[in-house]
């Protein structure tokens, strides 16, 4: 496969499912705030916050608006074209990508892709995100879940929809380690130690966050604990937004592109991948919190970014150095 397609297969599905965490991020973090009952400025900022650092685009936010609160955060993160990680520009930059491989993509995939791209830039998409956002966001949530089943069930399933699985699972892995190391320090009250009670609504809030809440309540009935939240998210292995399921499919994703065994490494990318892979399959949530949540939870996405790395390096340098790639 030329290093063109797997890039764009692999960031068309990168940005697809960024785009659907934003949605989902900012639809909890509005319900959220009516369960608030301190709501004054300082109050509304500490809840915000937390979202823009997840996208670390506190920076980009601080020159584009004065300050922060729900309404330029939701506007920053939905349609704030100057900003790379904001919805529109996620779905426009997937968009791009599946348009420069619509050779290898089926076409049931770019007319849905295509249908939500115009969907966002239409009046209609702003008069939902005014007066029914719950909706916008779910539109969104849904769009992205669409596309995952109809790349599924149409597209051959070789090397560009393995690209596509590494692009989702390594995208995916990675926000919900951010989701719970922001969320986890920002909810936990000073003085408070390291796995003591917090307010259950809002830990439900990060359980929404990563779509985990249903599954999380089915296993744990009735008892939602930090501990057992960040055991959840970080160490379930059948459940598909925890980061030890992502990373085992991104893995197997990355050895069957190059045909390698499992337990193998014929490359960086197979290598790192599993090592991170091994690490998540023999940790506790004892000795995650002994080591530290965020620094685990850090030292996950220094490898994840690595790993990224490693795959571009790999498979996807360019061989036309004067065309410049969409991620």
């Amino acid at each position: 496969m030329l290093s063109r397609v797997a890039d764009s297969c692999y960031w068309l599905s990168r940005y697809i499912e960024r785009a659907e965490t934003n949605a989902r991020l900012l639809s909890v973090n509005m319900s959220l705030m009516l369960d608030l009952e301190d709501a004054g400025e300082g109050s509304v900022r500490e809840h915000w916050e937390p979202v823009l650092a997840s996208l670390e685009d506190q920076e980009l936010f601080g020159t584009l608006f004065d300050h922060i609160d729900g309404e330029s955060v939701r506007e920053f993160v939905t349609f704030e074209k100057k900003n790379p990680n904001s919805i529109i520009s996620c779905v426009s930059g997937a968009r791009e990508n599946a348009r420069t491989v619509r050779e290898q993509i089926s076409s049931a995939m770019w007319e849905h892709i295509n249908k939500l791209y115009l969907y966002l830039r239409s009046e209609k998409a702003r008069s939902d995100y005014r007066n029914t956002p719950h909706d916008f966001y779910r539109s969104v949530i849904d769009g992205s879940h669409l596309f995952q089943g109809i790349t599924d069930a149409t597209m051959t399933h070789g090397e560009g929809w393995l690209f596509i699985q590494v692009g989702k699972f390594l995208e995916r892995a990675d926000s919900t380690s951010r989701v719970l190391d922001l969320k986890y320090h920002t909810l936990l009250p000073m003085g408070e130690r390291v796995g003591g009670n917090v307010d259950l609504t809002q830990w439900m809030a990060v359980l929404r966050s990563c779509s985990a809440l249903e599954a999380y309540l089915k296993i744990r009935v009735g008892h939602v604990a930090a501990w057992e939240v960040a055991e959840f998210l970080i160490l379930h292995p059948t459940f598909p937004r925890s980061i030890r399921y992502s990373v085992d499919h991104m893995d197997r994703a990355i050895h069957r592109i190059s045909g390698s065994g499992i337990s193998a490494f014929h490359n960086e990318p197979e290598r790192l991948s599993g090592m991170l892979r091994s690490s998540l399959d023999y940790a506790t949530v004892e000795s995650i919190f002994e080591t530290g949540l965020h620094q685990y939870l850090d030292r996950t996405q220094l490898r994840l970014i690595e790993i990224a790395d490693k795959l571009s390096k790999t498979y996807c340098e360019w061989l036309d150095e004067s065309v410049e790639p969409v991620g």
